[in-house]
């Protein structure tokens, strides 16, 4: 978690409360010898920001179990 001093916090508010958005980390602000936590109130859908990727595999892990390459590998093997 990252903790800023006020000044800190003023000076880049608007960028630190977009990181606390995009994340869900919540950010610790140190007024002297006390700490205030800014956090989102709805926790952060982390799959909303996976890229789509089409060459991925998709499917079930165990059928990777059984595929065979020889057909497409040439390889000598000692």
């Amino acid at each position: 978690m990252k903790t800023v001093t006020p000044t800190e916090l003023r000076a880049d508010i608007y960028n630190l409360l977009d990181r606390i958005l995009a994340t869900g980390e919540p950010l610790e602000v140190m007024r002297g010898e006390r700490r205030l936590r800014i956090q989102p109130v709805l926790p952060v859908d982390k799959f909303e920001n996976l890229v789509f990727r089409p060459d991925v595999i998709r499917g079930d892990p165990d059928d990777l179990v059984t595929l065979s390459w020889e057909d497409e590998v040439q390889i000598d093997l000692p």
